[in-house]
């Protein structure tokens, strides 16, 4: 059934925003204009990240995997609508795994590896995960077994499969770094692949089943000021309406080569990098997780044009010549950023040292909104302040032209049309999703008028009112390295710790990741505790390892207005400060 109301199709349809693209005819167009070429390759450190050779494989060998993975998943009883879990590193095999998911018409729910038992069994029971695609080992971590040891608390789950499996029948042990454990009833993906012949049952089963471009397509994962995170549906419809821009912005080619750092479970891995790739060509060079000598030797030895990274980290090789040495960068001729705000300095200093000019990006998981790009903003000291304000002028992206977006008081529910007056940024348009997963249990997004409420405070600026300037987020998240963190939820777990009676989680800068979380506790009268006993409290809860604070400072109280509430942006100010 489609997620989109019909109204909303129409409409958009008829101004032609949406078509009938989906994600698999990508493919097979790539496929057919550019054959027998390299598509995709996998990270340098495979090794360290699952078992299997490191492979490059060209568009007709990923469209061949894909068929063949596609197979085995019907016959496994996947169809159209099911959810098919995923939880794979940045590796050949999440591609392979994606598209063969929606080459049947099923649903890609894609977890981050850093999920662990908490997660991973309250997401899939409210996702409704039927099959659960993973590796034998993730790092040093034995996936398949932790997963497969998981069915029986989520009733939906039939399957678990598993890529780097050793032995025959796809039954056997975990080929890991300490040695091989039992995964009964794991179907090994690799000899289930290479098996998968003719590919009979596929041919007939596509050509009996029509795929809608309203269908839901992904269910990502977003956390928010709520205790767990929401599920974030997707269609074609609007996941194809958002990679246009993200190929407009820095005028993608096939000649293109895309570093891509952000895991593929998200709007940045999907739609900054994946979906681009999809759309033009070029080679997709995978990236997990992210180490800067890594990065900074694939960028040389497979000659990328294009990558994303954090304002920390390239501020940090902004001034670090002697490591940026160390590489080739001459190839690079865009860079792309985002998540936090940039320092006019720089993207001043990319331009000015080496010519590259850093788009500014602003988004969610529930729809990217604001892109700034040299050719609307040439200037780079203004670009890493502003963003275009949609309307006001002609600028050179489909997005600015298709997204409707307002500054609205949220007390009074008032449009803000004055420069320097802060609001709420609300957009609707064709890259806005439809709603988020109703087993999620949150409230309603939308505004009455169809607005997507994404809790960010924005003004209007510029000389002509002609952009909107960033001024802080009111959602409560830390974002380590493009994972956002909720605060809110890390501060339920660590509340239940016996020996804390008050806390506040709050970010504090990092060079590379950008954020971390820091945990400000008050200790319970006649206790104190370290950060290692809290951080040993939470593993064992299950959570997932990114969420662990990484800095405990001890407070006899925490700092609060005459309303009760915590006051975060001193305790981040004092963070800031004091280093």
């Amino acid at each position: 059934m489609g997620l989109h109301p019909a109204e909303r199709v129409r409409e958009y349809r008829a101004a032609g925003y949406w078509n009938d693209d989906m994600i698999d005819a990508l493919l097979r167009e790539r496929v057919a204009v550019h054959g027998d070429i390299p598509a995709i390759v996998d990270p340098l450190n495979r090794d360290a990240l699952m078992d299997g050779p490191v492979r490059t494989l060209t568009w007709p060998e990923l469209d061949e995997q894909v068929s063949r993975l596609a197979q085995v998943l019907l016959d496994e009883g996947i169809t159209a609508g099911d959810v098919v879990g995923i939880q794979l590193p940045n590796t050949v095999e999440i591609a392979v795994a994606f598209l063969a998911i929606v080459r049947i018409g099923a649903i890609v729910a894609p977890f981050p590896v850093q999920y662990r038992a908490y997660e991973l069994t309250h997401l899939s029971r409210v996702a409704q995960v039927k099959l659960f695609i993973t590796a034998g080992r993730i790092g040093r971590r034995q996936a398949a077994a932790e997963i497969a040891g998981l069915r029986e608390q989520i009733p939906s789950l039939r399957t678990v499969a598993a890529f780097g499996l050793s032995g025959a029948s796809g039954v056997s042990g975990v080929s890991g770094v300490s040695g091989a454990s039992a995964t009964e009833g794991v179907v090994g993906l690799d000899e289930r692949v290479a098996a998968a012949g003719g590919l009979r049952g596929l041919d007939r089963y596509l050509a009996s089943w029509s795929p809608d471009p309203n269908d839901c397509v992904t269910i990502c994962w977003t956390s928010g000021t709520e205790s767990t995170p929401k599920g974030v549906q997707r269609t074609h419809y609007d996941w194809m309406a958002m990679c246009t821009s993200t190929v407009e912005g820095p005028d993608l080619t096939a000649d293109d080569v895309l570093l891509n750092p952000f895991p593929m479970v998200n709007m940045a891995g999907i739609n900054g990098m994946f979906l681009p790739w999809l759309k033009v060509g070029g080679l997709l060079v995978q990236h997990h997780p992210f180490d800067l000598a890594t990065f900074l030797r694939q960028i040389s030895q497979y000659r990328a044009t294009y990558t994303v990274a954090p304002p920390a980290l390239l501020t940090t090789l902004l001034h670090n010549e002697a490591l940026l040495a160390t590489a080739d960068i001459s190839s690079l001729r865009l860079l792309g950023s985002g998540s936090t705000p940039l320092a006019p300095s720089l993207l001043q200093g990319w331009h000015d040292k080496y010519g590259i000019e850093i788009l500014n990006f602003y988004g969610s998981n529930e729809g990217i909104a604001l892109l700034g790009t040299p050719k609307d903003i040439p200037d780079p000291a203004v670009r890493a302040l502003y963003f275009p304000r949609y309307g006001a002028r002609s600028w050179s992206f489909s997005m600015a032209r298709t997204t409707l977006a307002r500054i609205v008081d949220p007390q009074t529910e008032k449009e803000i049309t004055a420069a320097g007056v802060p609001g709420e940024l609300r957009i609707k348009g064709p890259g806005v999703f439809p709603g988020y997963l109703p087993a999620s249990g949150v409230p309603d997004p939308f505004d009455d008028d169809g607005y997507l409420k994404t809790g960010d405070i924005l003004e209007i600026a510029g000389d002509e009112l002609q952009y909107l300037h960033y001024v802080d987020r009111s959602k409560d998240m830390v974002v380590r390295g493009g994972m956002k963190i909720s605060a809110a939820e890390l501060e339920t777990f660590v509340s239940n710790h016996p020996k804390v009676a008050d806390v506040a989680v709050v970010a504090y800068p990092d060079e590379i990741l950008g954020e971390r979380a820091c945990a400000v506790v008050v200790p319970r009268p006649g206790e104190t505790v370290s950060l290692a006993e809290i951080v040993e409290y939470l593993r064992g809860l299950g959570i997932a390892t990114f969420k662990l604070p990484e800095r405990l400072e001890l407070r006899d109280e925490l700092p609060r207005n005459p309303l009760g509430k915590i006051l975060k942006r001193e305790l981040r100010e004092e963070l800031r400060h004091s280093g």
